[in-house]
């Protein structure tokens, strides 16, 4: 599954330091849902331009 990382994570996974806050990375599907489940990780759709930072406009209330 590939996931793009949320936060900064310190230390290793198998061996290789964790990808970098923004970046992407495959990794396998039950490692990924568990980042995502515990918000240190999104779900990357496949064929998706990649996210621009910032926030999105909030609706207004009419």
């Amino acid at each position: 599954m590939r996931i793009r990382m949320l936060v900064e994570m310190t230390g290793t996974r198998d061996g290789q330091p964790w990808p970098a806050k923004g970046t992407e990375a495959d990794l396998p599907t039950a490692a990924a849902a568990h980042l995502v489940s515990a918000g240190v990780a999104e779900r990357v759709d496949e064929g998706k331009p990649p996210r621009k930072g910032g926030r999105r406009a909030a609706a207004s209330d009419s």
